[in-house]
């Protein structure tokens, strides 16, 4: 959970203002004396005038964390030989984050009312609530049904697979075994039985012992008129699932 300085939540991204590069001045040593303090942080917007540099850079660390970016996805920062102006609002990046962090401070503010709850024992949103490591917080049902869009489930299968190499065992996108037959079943209510049956046949391939995936898939396959395969699916389900009496119906109902 993100809490910024006098309890300021962000959903958004990086608004410190001043050079991170003087964000520690190093400590003397030898003959060449104490280093000069680092400059004053400037326009600074949400965090207070007089808010501390540690409070403020440890808040910024925690916002690239929950975003999965650095600190130039916000601010100008070129690094050795370029142009660094953390100050700088030409990013539209940075404006963002900042209508995020209102806009968080204005809900957490509210959800003690909401929730019926003191504000201590209310649980606050932050950058991570929604965030979780992207920059973008896209939900993977929409992002393998855009790619499919133009590509077929070929494509979608293809985003989610390098989405799944690239984030499994995180909590950027939900790889679970409901994932794909959501997708699925999106695809099918669009009328693409196909591409529908192409993802559970790929889920299979992550839980193969998925009695919901055989259960959505002979619900595809009746609709398409493949009684006999569904009958099938449907067999596997129970097998797999006993006590799965939705599937047991289904059975029942297609077998007369």
């Amino acid at each position: 959970m993100i809490r910024g300085t006098n309890g300021i939540a962000a959903l958004g991204l990086v608004l410190l203002t001043g050079s991170l590069a003087f964000a520690q001045a190093p400590a003397g040593g030898g003959q060449r004396g104490a280093q000069a303090p680092p400059p004053p942080m400037t326009n600074l917007q949400i965090f207070p005038k007089d808010a501390q540099r540690q409070q403020v850079l440890a808040t910024m660390q925690a916002f690239t964390q929950s975003l999965g970016v650095q600190c130039n996805y916000c601010h100008v920062q070129e690094g050795r030989g370029g142009r660094n102006d953390m100050a700088s609002d030409e990013k539209q990046t940075k404006k963002t984050a900042r209508q995020m962090m209102v806009l968080a401070r204005e809900i957490n503010e509210k959800l003690p009312t909401a929730v019926s709850k003191s504000a201590d024992a209310t649980t606050r949103v932050g950058c991570a609530t929604c965030h979780r490591g992207v920059a973008v917080p896209k939900q993977i049902t929409d992002i393998v049904t855009d790619a499919a869009a133009g590509g077929g489930a070929s494509a979608g299968l293809a985003r989610f697979r390098e989405l799944r190499e690239r984030y499994f065992g995180g909590q950027s996108y939900d790889f679970s075994e409901g994932s794909l037959i959501a997708i699925a079943q999106r695809a099918n209510q669009a009328q693409k039985a196909d591409d529908a049956l192409a993802y559970l046949q790929a889920n299979l391939e992550f839980y193969p012992k998925s009695a919901r995936t055989y259960q959505t898939m002979a619900q595809i396959k009746n609709g398409k008129g493949d009684k006999d395969g569904a009958i099938k699916d449907l067999e596997k389900a129970v097998e797999l699932d006993p006590n799965n009496n939705q599937a047991k119906m289904m059975l029942q109902q297609l077998k007369g």
